[in-house]
């Protein structure tokens, strides 16, 4: 799939450990950010989606670390759209140090499309159906 979307964010000192390497969790933190992103970007940010009554719970995540971040780094998440599915979708992350452009982690997340109450939406949502036809492009 070729959808992506890039962002940008420098490493806050709390984001760190005592040597000023970013703690492991964080990286999960900047891949919903790039979720965020992309979403927005593509014209369906996270408020449209959930006043319609979509939400997308992550059922699945992996993240893969290379190379630590330190505080201060720029660092460019880099999020693609990996599969689209009627009732799922699931994003690619790279996460690079801007400097010197080394790959510090990469993984995924799977999703549902959920109702409000936490049920699986059995009918194709209408997200699906936009994210389609901007594939399609």
């Amino acid at each position: 799939m070729s959808l992506s979307a890039s962002l940008t964010v420098r490493v806050p000192y709390g984001a760190t450990d005592q040597m000023g390497v970013v703690y492991y969790a964080n990286y999960l933190t900047w891949f919903e950010m790039g979720r965020t992103e992309f979403c927005r970007e593509f014209g369906m940010p996270y408020t449209e989606w959930e006043e319609k009554g979509i939400f997308m719970p992550v059922v699945e995540v992996r993240c893969r670390y290379k190379h630590p971040a330190h505080y201060d780094d720029f660092i460019r998440v880099e999020t693609f759209l990996k599969e689209i599915k009627p009732h799922s979708l699931s994003f690619e992350f790279k996460i690079y140090r801007d400097s010197d452009d080394k790959l510090l982690a990469e993984g995924f997340t799977k999703h549902g499309f959920c109702d409000r109450r936490g049920k699986l939406v059995k009918k194709p949502e209408p997200f699906y159906s936009k994210l389609m036809d901007l594939l399609k492009e």
